[in-house]
Order: C-alpha cells, then sequence, then structure tokens
C-alpha cells in the first residue's frame, strides 16, 4: 500500500474510532488521543521519507557488506524481502539465487570505493556516512555532477560484479559468453572464458534502474548516467591471448574477451564528468504540428532532457548528463553532507584541483612535519619469504586553513 493510501486509511480509523470514544470520554482524553494520533502519524511520515531516500547503495557500506557473505541457501530469500530500501523489483531480483546479494553488493562496494579513489582530491571526495540509509548524505539530493558520476560509476559496479561473478560460476543463471565464439577471429582462435558483458549490463539495468521514473526530469537523468557507466565497460573490452606451440612457439593462439580493470572504467568516466552536458527538462503536452495534413493536427511531445547552451553538440549515451549546479564544497554543510575542506591536505607545488591554492578556497594552509615509520631496504630471503628494516622519515604535510 503506498504511503498516502495508509495515511488516509489511517486518519479514517483515527476519525471512527474518536467519534465512539466522544460520547464516553472528556473533551480532555479526546484531546490528548488525537495529540497522540498526531504523533503517530508524523512518525509514519519520518519514516516514509527515510526509506524513500534509501538507495541500493546501503549494500555496499562494510557491515551490509559483510552481512551478505553470511547467507546460506536457506535464509538468503526471506532476507532479500526484508531489505526495505530496495524497492519490489529489486527485491525479486535479489531472491533469484543465494549469490545475487552479495555479488550486487560487492558492486556497490566498487562503485563508492572507485568514487573515493577518483573524487581524493576533489573538493568534495565522496565522502559516506554510516548513521544515513542514503550513505552519500544529503549532497545528491542535488541534481549536480557529482551525482552523475555516483549514479554511473555505481551502475557499472554492478554490471562488472555479476559479469565476473558469472565467469567464475557464482551465479547459477549465467555463465561465460557462447555468442562471441561464432564471430570471426582473424589469426587466433576462440577459446577460454570470454566475459558475458550482455548478461551483467542487463541485470544492471533491471536492477539499478528499477527505481527510476522516465516520465520526471531526475528520473531521465539517473537512467541516462546509469547506461553511460554501463557502456564504460563494454567499450573497453579487452582481447586477451594466450599461445600454445611446441618451445614457447606461437603455432596457435587462443583468445578471449574480458573486462578491463574497473579503476580504468572509473577513470574514464571521470573524463566524462569533467566534460558533462547541464541538462534541462521539457516535459510532455502537446504541441501543435508546423504543418498540418489536416485541419487541428497535433502531437504529443516527449518527455526528455535538452542542453542548456544550445551551441553544444547533444551528449552522446556515454557522457554524463546533470541539471544543477555543484553546492558549494569548500566550507562544511551539515544540512547536505559537505565536509568542507578544512584540515584537508593539499599540494603545495600543484596548481591543480588538489593544489594548496584550489582545495583550499583561497584560505591558505598550514604546514606540519610528523614522524613516519616506513618498510625500507626490503630483500628476499631463501626461502621463502621477503625481509624489511624499519626506517624513520619525517615528511612535510600542507593542511588547508
Amino acid at each position: 500500500m503506498k504511503a498516502s493510501s495508509f495515511i488516509r486509511n489511517l486518519t479514517w480509523s483515527t476519525n471512527s474510532i474518536s467519534s465512539s470514544k466522544m460520547v464516553k470520554k472528556s473533551a480532555a482524553a479526546g484531546a490528548a488521543g488525537g495529540a497522540r494520533w498526531c504523533f503517530a502519524l508524523l512518525t509514519i511520515l519520518i519514516i516514509h521519507v527515510q526509506v524513500t531516500a534509501a538507495s541500493w547503495w546501503l549494500l555496499g557500506t562494510p557491515s551490509v557488506y559483510q552481512s551478505t557473505l553470511e547467507l546460506t541457501p536457506t535464509s538468503y530469500k526471506d532476507h532479500c524481502k526484508r531489505l526495505y530500501y530496495l524497492v519490489e523489483k529489486q527485491r525479486e531480483l535479489c531472491g533469484l539465487s543465494q549469490n545475487v546479494l552479495s555479488t550486487i553488493s560487492l558492486g556497490a562496494k566498487m562503485g563508492i570505493s572507485e568514487c573515493q579513489s577518483q573524487f581524493r582530491s576533489q573538493r568534495w571526495n565522496c565522502s559516506t556516512f554510516d548513521e544515513t540509509t542514503s550513505v552519500f548524505g544529503g549532497v545528491l539530493s542535488i541534481r549536480s555532477r557529482e551525482r552523475a558520476y555516483v549514479y554511473a560509476i555505481s551502475s557499472a559496479g554492478a554490471a562488472y560484479a555479476v559479469t565476473r561473478a558469472c565467469s567464475r560460476g557464482e551465479i547459477t543463471e549465467c555463465g561465460c559468453d557462447g555468442k562471441i565464439r561464432q564471430k570471426p577471429a582473424k589469426g587466433f582462435e576462440w577459446g577460454g572464458c570470454s566475459e558475458d558483458i550482455t548478461f551483467g549490463e542487463k541485470f544492471s539495468k533491471e536492477f539499478v534502474d528499477a527505481r527510476e521514473d522516465n516520465q520526471q526530469a531526475e528520473g531521465l537523468m539517473n537512467l541516462h548516467n546509469n547506461e553511460a557507466g554501463r557502456r564504460a565497460i563494454r567499450s573497453r573490452m579487452e582481447l586477451v591471448c594466450k599461445c600454445h606451440g611446441v618451445s614457447g612457439s606461437c603455432s596457435m593462439k587462443v583468445c578471449w574477451r574480458k573486462m578491463a580493470a574497473f579503476s580504468e572504467i572509473g577513470a574514464a568516466l571521470m573524463e566524462r564528468f569533467e566534460g558533462a552536458f547541464q541538462m534541462t527538462y521539457r516535459g510532455g503536452g502537446i504541441a501543435s504540428r508546423s504543418i498540418s495534413i489536416s485541419s487541428g493536427a497535433t502531437k504529443k511531445l516527449k518527455k526528455k532532457l535538452l542542453v542548456v547552451d544550445k551551441n553544444m553538440k547533444k551528449p552522446t549515451k556515454k557522457d554524463l548528463v546533470y541539471l544543477d549546479d555543484s553546492p558549494d564544497y569548500c566550507e562544511r554543510n551539515q544540512t547536505l553532507g559537505v565536509l568542507g575542506t578544512k584540515s584537508r591536505i593539499c599540494n603545495k607545488t600543484s596548481k591543480a584541483i588538489d593544489g594548496c591554492s584550489l582545495l583550499c578556497c583561497g584560505r591558505g594552509y598550514q604546514t606540519r612535519w610528523i614522524d613516519l615509520e616506513e618498510k625500507c631496504n626490503c630483500r628476499f630471503v631463501w626461502c621463502c619469504h621477503v625481509q624489511c628494516d624499519i626506517c624513520k622519515q619525517r615528511k612535510e604535510l600542507h593542511l588547508c586553513n
């Protein structure tokens, strides 16, 4: 039942109960009862908002991810049904087989980790919060280019994790890519296990896109960026070959296709982030045709996103798109979950965003010295381990004011 219907039913029940008891109770008691019902109603509304704001990204947080690894063949379906932050379609897919949830959780974990790696030197460093179901805090309520990246890398993470799990036989509904062997091969033979990116893409699309509404600007933006994330994997599939022959000769070469390292996917999407397209929303409606076949002929306009700068080309399906300008990441904003850049480590010699001038937002920086102990003079000792010395080193750090 939708929250609005549930609340209407609750209100009707409240009125009925209050009416029947008014005969027996005093006005003061009735007022107290009404106050209790109002409090209950407010609590329900708050819970509904929290659940609506929740996301499957929560699966990628350390505690939740670890719990998915402990599921048994008899417990995983019930566990999937209890995941309130997933929509119904996602819970259905979760229950397909035992390893689906842990695989999707790994994909979410990969997406969060890669986001933090790529943004480690940015003013917003993809910080997460354990105490909130939205994972990234309120900052992604703004339809910014940072949000575009998070959606893209998360969708890519889901597709990547599922594809890899299929090739390892961890999900029973899929396996290696059998169709690839039907394609012509020049100078080699198809062999090994080519990773089935098509299945991974389809599963990611079904699962990640399930929450989105393609009739709203926000949904259209999210769907576009989800697809861009998946396409970043496909466009970087690698051909890996192994030679067979006598004495190291390559009389026969066997090849298969595999995904590039996920860090390469993250870096590629970071380039798309830098060149993201700002869009505006055109709602649906009825517009007169410029050339009418008959009097009063009309056509229905499709809801879509349009480029704000009409002098720019249209974004491709591999590009990232956003609707709103980014907020100020320089100063702490508790409402949005922005930590600000105070006390962040900056690079004194860099002119890029990681440099003290830009990262510190013009506030200046402090220089501190710290003592570090690091392994050094490492050497192989027969047999069979590596032995290192411990060296002390003083290191200069620059921290934003």
